[in-house]
């Protein structure tokens, strides 16, 4: 064994003799963050406290004394093999010891990678037969990190062989997870070598084996899950921590859906691919629905089975008959009727309807309409949607639901008869604070060349800046209807009717910037405005400027639009707006191209490859406007060419507008802290 002395080990252990095994904690905490684990714990003891009984190990839900109860998930028996019986003892002092001095020599710096290699193997041997106690355990399971992080491949792979038939119980501690994803992260790393291609595969194969004969736990414990998901991205060839395979952030998300481009399956090209294990995927995902069949519905709607479920779908993107079999199970059709034409029957459609107003089940619906085949989402849409649209758009879940299958429509017809159903329905879905539905609408509209002239969009135009004060204002403050605001003000709508809706924020917009959302949408108020609706904005800012301060967004927003010399020399910063919107004016008039001079006869929807592409030529003179505005504004005031500058570059791209909700609304990343409103606290996204 490795030895470094007593007053090292004496150093680690003091640090540790007053820690709990955060792992009794069980399934309380619901997140799955690396960081949270560095945090000291005040509360804790070391192991069980000196306890030496021996803890019973048989499923995923702990109770008081440090065993596991199983979860009931149906009144059926489930006919999927109990996990084994695992008896977890106290890690002997001895062990303790040795990790503990293994843990002081890596923190001391003092060895090189060789002697590193080494020691991780030596390490590792020693933890055979003892894999569950030290993994759990909440401080050598760091180390057993750190161990697997700096192992190579064969005695990494010996490790997890070793413990292969307890790798569901350590993936579904709270301690142990963070080993097993650190195990599954090193089998990544080592993919580069070819020569260990095999030997990887041998020792997936057999964990997946495991997994499969009882599925249920693992899939439903906040940490099971994580690593589950973590499993399915290494066989399916994608990097272990892919956001898009975890959970899209759901800006990312309503980014897409307002996305012009041809419409594209969920998870097909949007991360790049590396070298996986499909049959093993393939095997491993059947597998899981086969062994749940009896449970199904129960997990359809739990948030973390969800979750393994959203992400095996994406990884199988394109691969259509696989999803022919997968997808009507998770309808909850019946496997008797798979085989028909008509699977899908009333009896059925009536559940699906329902079960789609639960957050979990509407999550995993939104993906099952990404990557659907053809032929498949055409049944759903006619056997199951047809004829409950508004229904679902009126729900606080299902209206999440209707934007993913309006923004995955296949084709006109698909699009003429969702538009017969939402349609005439603007008004009363932009009052219920669903106006990502309209959006998602107009959109697919334009992505598929329906309903895209101006005379069949006014309905919208004129709903939206009809609406009243009060209505604009929560609006503008919601996360999903600012940005429908923010996309008609970037738009070749008229300046007259952005006027008509800026003009009702008037006086609120002091308000409207203390929400961190808010500040994009004053940003496109002020960009779509004349000279004397800037001076309103930059008034009502100016009142709160000091609150606006101290909040993340107000910085930036009281820089960009200057609001320190609005409030020190206002005739200069007015004369500094009146000459750039009559610069830029006069450049359009003599040098903007047809394309980049909307027209009266342009559609609300322009399409978007034709309205933001400019000339090198044009790009090119408005920098040198750029340049010269700055000079100007240098003469006026010396030491702040940088910042002026800066500033009417922005300004320049004010006069080029983009068409509605194109491809650009993907461009700004919004701040993470955005406080939703009543209306999107709903329905929290994952």
């Amino acid at each position: 064994m490795v030895s470094v002395g007593l007053k090292a080990l004496v150093s680690r252990r003091a640090r540790s003799c007053n820690l709990v095994e955060d792992s009794l904690m069980g399934e309380k905490d619901k997140s799955h963050k690396h960081d949270k684990r560095k945090k000291k714990a005040k509360n804790a003891s070391f192991a069980f406290d000196g306890d030496n009984s021996t803890k019973s190990v048989s499923g995923p839900g702990r109770v008081a004394d440090g065993t596991f109860t199983r979860k009931k998930f149906s009144k059926h028996k489930n006919t999927s093999d109990p996990q084994p019986l695992v008896i977890r003892k106290q890690v002997d002092p001895e062990t303790v010891t040795y990790f503990s001095e293994i843990a002081n020599l890596f923190e001391s710096s003092g060895i090189d990678l060789e002697e590193r290699s080494i020691i991780c193997a030596n390490a590792l041997e020693e933890a055979r037969g003892k894999e569950f106690e030290l993994a759990t355990d909440y401080i050598i399971s760091h180390t057993l990190q750190t161990l697997l992080e700096g192992c190579n491949v064969d005695h990494l792979c010996s490790f997890l062989q070793g413990c292969a038939k307890i790798f569901p119980l350590i993936a579904m501690d709270r301690s142990g997870s963070h080993v097993a994803e650190t195990a599954l992260k090193s089998l990544a790393m080592h993919l580069q070598d070819n020569e260990a291609y095999s030997t990887i595969e041998e020792t997936l194969t057999m964990i997946c084996k495991v997994i499969v004969s009882n599925p249920v736990d693992m899939m439903s414990n906040c940490y099971g899950s994580h690593v589950l998901r973590s499993l399915l991205c290494l066989c399916g060839g994608v990097p272990l921590d892919s956001p898009e395979f975890h959970g899209v952030k759901p800006s990312t998300i309503l980014a897409e859906r307002l996305n012009l481009r041809e419409n594209r399956e969920v998870g097909s090209d949007s991360v790049q691919h590396q070298q996986g294990f499909p049959s093993s995927l393939k095997v491993l995902v059947s597998e899981m629905l086969k062994c749940t069949r009896e449970d199904i519905k129960t997990l359809l709607v739990d948030q973390y089975s969800s979750l393994v479920l959203q992400t095996a779908l994406k990884l199988l993107a394109g691969k259509n008959q696989e999803l022919m079999q997968i997808i009507p199970i998770l309808l909850g059709c019946k496997e008797e009727n798979l085989t028909e034409e008509n699977f899908i029957n009333m009896t059925a459609v009536g559940e699906i309807i329902e079960l789609m107003k639960e957050t979990a089940y509407s999550h995993l619906m939104e993906v099952i309409l990404g990557v659907a085949p053809e032929s498949l989402y055409d049944k759903m849409f006619s056997k199951v949607f047809r004829k409950s649209l508004f229904e679902l758009s009126s729900h606080h879940c299902g209206n999440f639901v209707i934007q993913a299958l309006v923004s995955h429509a296949r084709n006109q017809e698909q699009m003429e008869l969702i538009w017969e159903e939402l349609g005439p329905k603007f008004r009363e879905l932009l009052e219920m604070g669903k106006s990502g539905v309209i959006a998602s609408l107009i959109a697919a509209c334009q992505r598929l060349h329906i309903h895209e002239h101006k005379e069949l969009i006014q309905p919208f135009i004129n709903s939206l800046i009809s609406m009243e004060i009060d209505h604009v204002l929560q609006t503008a403050k919601d996360a999903g209807g600012a940005r429908v605001i923010e996309a008609f003000l970037s738009s070749n709508a008229s300046g007259k009717q952005k006027h008509r809706l800026i003009m009702k924020l008037r006086g609120h917009f002091g308000e409207l910037a203390m929400h961190s959302s808010g500040s994009f949408t004053i940003e496109k108020c002020f960009t779509a405005s004349n000279v004397s609706l800037r001076e309103a904005i930059a008034s009502d800012l100016l009142e709160v400027q000091t609150e606006l301060s101290k909040t993340k967004q107000g910085p930036y927003l009281l820089r960009k639009l200057d609001i320190d010399r609005f409030a020190n020399r206002p005739d200069q910063w007015k004369s500094m707006q009146a000459s750039k919107q009559s610069t830029y004016k006069e450049f359009y008039a003599a040098f903007g191209s047809d394309e980049t001079k909307p027209s009266r006869s342009d559609s609300f929807l322009a399409d978007a490859s034709k309205k933001t592409s400019q000339p090198k030529d044009i790009k090119q003179m408005r920098k040198e406007i750029d340049f010269h505005l700055a000079s100007e504004t240098q003469k006026n005031k010396k030491g702040r060419f940088s910042e002026t500058g800066g500033t009417s570059k922005k300004a320049a791209e004010s006069t080029h507008q983009i068409p509605f909700l194109s491809t650009d609304m993907k461009g700004k990343k919004r701040h993470r802290k955005d406080k939703p409103t009543e209306v999107s606290k709903k329905k929290l996204k994952i």
